[in-house]
């Protein structure tokens, strides 16, 4: 009776949230059932079912290798800088926009900062490939009008983590500003009312109330974050990097040496693929428990569940 109760009570609520559950159920728990390729020397004639049981044979061609604990690390590390950097410049933009007291202004501006969101993939790697080419590449040109000798970017391994991360924010920081925002504008103007008479300024108010009342958000969006730090952004990476094998070093990572590793052998690319899929699921998961279990040692009500 009581869940009888809280359907029709809330009916329109739920319905409008129908389509959304339909669509997470179509396409994010049906293809689960894709991750028996992992277990399995799957021959497309043959089907999913029909194909043989092979256990975690599928896995020793990625941990057998001698590249898999660097290309991990690779992963996390990339990611963990992408999500400090993009974590930061989101929160900057949001606070910076929630001081614009022009309408009109916050709107363009709010529409300039998240446009980069909606360029594609393909069309920034181009960019970042124009802006960093050798002799010819734009970033070059200007310094040769300045004095200053052209940087091989593209032979230079240890300052790619950085422009990933630098393309990173330019394209996404402005999307990730939406939720910190939208949570701003629910805070009471009460709270900075009372700073104001105390002769706070905006710096203290930020530090000593937006901050705070935005933790819980910020733990939130960096915990579901975490559940993909081994995954690598591919079409970042490999869009840019492409096969140039003197940036591997810094900037492989598990999707790219992945895509490698099956385009030049004769495996199973199906089941090996899915193996791979399945050991980052599989370490996400682990990750998201693991820090969800020390937020909510530390704070409870910031936990995701």
């Amino acid at each position: 009776m009581g869940i009888g109760r809280e359907l029709m009570k809330n009916k329109w609520l739920y319905a409008m949230s129908l389509p959304v559950v339909v669509y997470v159920f179509i396409f994010s728990y049906l293809p689960m059932s894709a991750h028996l390729l992992a277990f399995k020397l799957f021959i497309p004639v043959k089907g999913l079912w029909g194909s043989r049981w092979v256990g975690l044979d599928n896995l020793k061609f990625f941990f057998a290798g001698p590249d898999w604990l660097g290309v991990t690390l690779n992963t996390i590390f990339l990611n963990l800088l992408f999500m400090a950097a993009g974590t930061v410049c989101s929160l900057a933009i949001a606070l910076l926009l929630n001081e614009i007291r022009l309408v009109y202004f916050k709107k363009v501006t709010q529409s300039l900062v998240i446009l980069p969101h909606f360029i594609s993939i393909v069309v920034v790697n181009l960019m970042v490939v124009n802006f960093f080419n050798g002799q010819d590449g734009l970033i070059n040109r200007m310094l040769g009008r300045v004095g200053v000798d052209p940087v091989y970017w593209f032979q230079t391994p240890s300052v790619w983590p950085w422009l990933l991360a630098l393309i990173f924010v330019w394209k996404g920081a402005g999307w990730g500003s939406i939720i910190y925002l939208a949570t701003l504008t629910g805070f009471s103007e009460e709270y900075y009312e009372s700073a104001r008479i105390d002769g706070a300024r905006s710096w203290q108010m930020i530090r000593h109330i937006t901050l705070p009342l935005l933790r819980p958000t910020i733990i939130v969006l960096t915990l579901l974050a975490l559940g993909r730090i081994f995954y690598g952004d591919f079409g970042l990476i490999y869009g840019i990097i492409g096969d140039n094998s003197l940036l591997y070093h810094s900037t492989d990572v598990i999707d790219t040496y992945t895509y490698r590793s099956l385009r030049s052998t004769n495996m199973n690319s199906y089941s090996n693929a899915a193996a791979v899929g399945l050991f980052q699921s599989v370490m996400g998961l682990v990750t998201i428990l693991f820090f969800n279990w020390a937020v909510r040692r530390v704070d409870n009500d910031s936990k995701l569940f």
